[in-house]
């Protein structure tokens, strides 16, 4: 048994959690692609400060694809190799090396990867604090390994950065292994929530799809994206 993996096994918890992982693992594994709707809620504070929704793609590997339809249309992009934030009413994309990116859709990059938790969680048990949405759901606590751990080229853990300090939680449906809902915080009282549901298992999309395309007539921006989230403008 790989070291790592014997670290990650005695850091979880009860064999309700152990069930709870080895479904979410199980259930996306075998997909190259994975598609689902989402709606997203940004709190500050406890301040709802905006709630936006759309569509997200992941294929492995290393890629991921978040189109936000609600209330205006904007796009975030990784291809594996560059993070791409567009705004198409700004008229400007923002591009970022993904190993460079410190952006909340780390713990993303596990569906983007290869679906072991313990890429992503160093220690992962019940979490009492936060309460499921549904009474057949646990919601589980993720406490990050970070990035700087990651091998350069391991697409897997380092595809988006994320601080260690950021509390992480997954509400998985105990039945059917589906993630339902993700949420992240960080000690600033920075909170965003992400809920799922329509999950497709390798829906036909063209790989084109990963990649971006810079529209006729806009700019492309080198810089770093925001830590919290690019899109959201209280």
């Amino acid at each position: 048994m790989p070291f790592l993996l014997y670290l990650f096994l005695t850091a979880i918890g009860s064999p309700d959690v152990k069930a709870a992982v080895t479904r979410l693992e199980s259930r996306y594994r075998s997909a190259h692609t994975l598609q689902a709707t989402f709606i997203e809620r940004y709190t500050e504070n406890g301040r709802l400060v905006r709630v936006e929704a759309g569509v997200a793609y992941f294929r492995r590997p290393g890629k991921m694809r978040w189109e936000y339809e609600s209330p205006e249309k904007n796009l975030f992009l990784v291809d594996g190799k560059n993070a791409w934030f567009y705004v198409p009413a700004d008229h400007t994309v923002t591009r970022v090396p993904a190993k460079e990116s410190a952006d909340w859709r780390t713990p993303f990059a596990l569906l983007a990867g290869e679906m072991k938790v313990s890429r992503i969680c160093a220690k992962i048990d019940a979490a009492s604090e936060e309460k499921p949405e549904a009474s057949d759901d646990i919601v589980l606590h993720c406490e990050l390994r970070g990035v700087p751990s990651a091998k350069p080229g391991d697409q897997d853990a380092s595809a988006l950065a994320a601080s260690p300090q950021e509390t992480v939680f997954f509400e998985v449906a105990r039945n059917s292994g589906d993630l339902v809902r993700v949420l992240v915080q960080d000690p600033g009282g920075l909170r965003i929530e992400f809920h799922f549901k329509d999950w497709q298992a390798d829906p036909p999309v063209a790989d084109a799809l990963f990649h971006f395309t810079v529209p006729t007539g806009v700019a492309i921006v080198n810089g770093v994206l925001p830590s919290d989230k690019a899109s959201v403008n209280p």
